[in-house]
């Protein structure tokens, strides 16, 4: 799955981009998991210059949460395979 993402990525920055591309593409988002033993709803994957991340969401409150932090629920969303291939790329 990381060489599909990054087949024509020079870099790590270009490589960060398609692997983001992809989940974008594939995660299906609004799932709800846990951060810090609060449930909330993962509604967005967002690109930042060194990292991808799951904007969660509990209410009114909003907060980005490093995807390589996020707990995945049981059974875990469509297209979590794809996270897995983050963290393999990234070394986790």
């Amino acid at each position: 799955m990381v060489e599909d993402a990054t087949v024509d990525a020079y870099g790590d920055d270009e490589q960060l981009t398609g692997l983001f591309a992809m989940i974008d593409e594939h995660l299906a988002v609004l799932f709800n998991t846990t951060v810090l033993g609060v449930e909330v709803t993962v509604g967005k994957i967002d690109l930042a210059a060194d990292s991808i991340g799951a904007v969660c969401a509990r209410g009114r409150h909003r907060q980005r949460t490093d995807l390589l932090d996020l707990q995945l629920p049981t059974p875990a969303p469509d297209g979590a395979g794809w996270i897995d291939a983050y963290r393999h790329w990234a070394g986790r």
